[in-house]
């Protein structure tokens, strides 16, 4: 029997005004899961929302605290970031990925999201003929949201029938041959899928960009937390994949947000290639009226624009984080391991009552266990699914809002807790009972 009706879900949905469930952002979803709540009284469980569950690291506060007690918060901060964070920067890409990076490209954003968007605005002003980006799929639909903001286009393909070097070399060649694509955008661990692109992959991706000179944008929200292997050991290998090694044309962002818990600060880092960063274009420079070079403009026009640089003081913070990592004194993989845990927990009981993962394999290998997992019950479309589920008060989003041509739902282990795994228990072995 079902926890919630489909009636007071219905209800929820005008109430929010929220049309569709199955194109439902995430704030849409959590405004339902609410509405539910407070009409019930019955605690949801939360797969929504990728908010860190894990507490948000000291280090970063303690220096936070002195930079404050220094007087840094009086003076506004430049927009390049502060010398020992662009450092710090540049060693924590050093010692994590063995990549070389100058830490004048390592350029403070407050978040990926504004990173991202910043980037986005770069690649697509600087060439005038490369009109749209590419989203290996299933990623996070934020991106698109920027891209119709900006009132730019793009292509997308998901990736599950694409994987491996010569599939997706096809595939690739095939999305970019055309050569309107200004930036290639994908995620490694991934959102929503938790997919780890290979050595291999990332060799076609990065081919591929030289060739058609497309600009790749690896978002590395997630660092290391491929838990399947020995990663974040500083200037040790192995090293986390990166298509940075096989082309001058990427952009990494960094994020504090999930490795050390700090979401809260919005802080993060663009990485820019050194090559990238010093390339001149007329395009730019016409347009911006300065001297074309991509990582000025990206830096003193485009990011500048959009928030003004970053709180200094957390700017402090991070840089803190960072170099604590590189000496060894943090270890942000075992403090995250905890997601792998629940995810591991919580897949046990889905699939013990009929569930199956829809994103099970990297290439070969079986998917590795963390931040994010997928779901699909039988043939039910997403939709159905997730509205199912939240009959049994459990939340999630739509595979098919993050570019999934698969059937299901994703889910989130980030609010899970030792006391609800119980209750996920005893809500799927109902659903289980009620859809035989």
């Amino acid at each position: 029997m079902k926890l919630i009706s489909d009636e007071l879900i219905a209800e929820a949905c005008r109430e929010k005004k929220v049309t569709n469930l199955a194109t439902a952002t995430i704030g849409e979803v959590l405004l339902v899961a609410i509405y539910i709540e407070q009409k019930t009284g019955i605690p949801m469980i939360r797969m929504d929302q990728g908010s860190p569950g894990l507490p948000i690291n000291k280090i970063g506060i303690e220096a936070e605290k002195r930079a404050l007690d220094a007087g840094i918060g009086s003076v506004y901060p430049a927009a390049a970031g502060i010398k020992e964070l662009k450092e710090a920067g540049a060693d924590f890409v050093k010692a994590f990925m063995d990549i070389d990076i100058n830490p004048l490209g390592c350029v403070p954003t407050t978040g990926s999201v504004s990173g991202s968007y910043g980037a986005l605005i770069a690649c697509l002003h600087r060439i005038p003929s490369k009109d749209k980006v590419l989203f290996i799929d299933p990623g996070f639909p934020i991106q698109k949201s920027q891209l119709r903001v900006i009132g730019a286009g793009w292509k997308t393909f998901d990736i599950y029938s694409h994987r491996g070097e010569k599939a997706l070399r096809a595939k690739l060649e095939e999305e970019l041959s055309d050569g309107r694509v200004a930036a290639i955008v994908y995620s490694s661990p991934n959102n929503p899928a938790w997919i780890c692109l290979e050595e291999e992959e990332l060799r076609v991706i990065g081919e591929l960009a030289t060739k058609y000179d497309a600009v790749v944008m690896e978002d590395l929200a997630y660092f290391c937390m491929d838990f399947r292997k020995d990663l974040g050991h500083p200037y040790e290998a192995p090293y986390l994949p990166t298509v940075a090694k096989y082309t001058d044309n990427y952009i990494l962002l960094l994020s504090a947000s999930k490795i050390f818990s700090y979401a809260g600060q919005r802080i993060g880092l663009v990485c820019i290639s050194d090559k990238l960063f010093n390339k001149q274009y007329p395009a730019l420079a016409e347009r911006y009226d300065d001297a074309g070079i991509f990582g000025q403009t990206l830096t003193a026009e485009i990011l500048y624009m959009i928030t003004s640089g970053c709180t200094a003081t957390t700017q402090y913070g991070y840089a803190e984080m960072l170099r604590q990592s590189c000496e060894g004194k943090i270890n942000f993989v075992e403090d995250t391991r905890e997601y792998e845990t629940r995810a591991r927990k919580m897949k046990e009981i889905f699939c013990r009552h009929g569930f199956h993962i829809v994103y099970d394999k990297d290439v070969s290998d079986e998917i590795g266990d963390g931040f994010f997992f997928t779901l699909g019950y039988k043939d039910m479309t997403g939709e159905e699914l997730l509205v199912e589920l939240l009959s049994y008060g459990v939340t999630s989003i739509c595979l098919s809002t993050t570019g999934s041509d698969q059937r299901g739902i994703r889910a989130c282990t980030s609010r899970m807790s030792e006391d609800l795994y119980p209750v996920l228990e005893e809500r799927m072995a109902q659903f289980e009972a009620d859809h035989k």
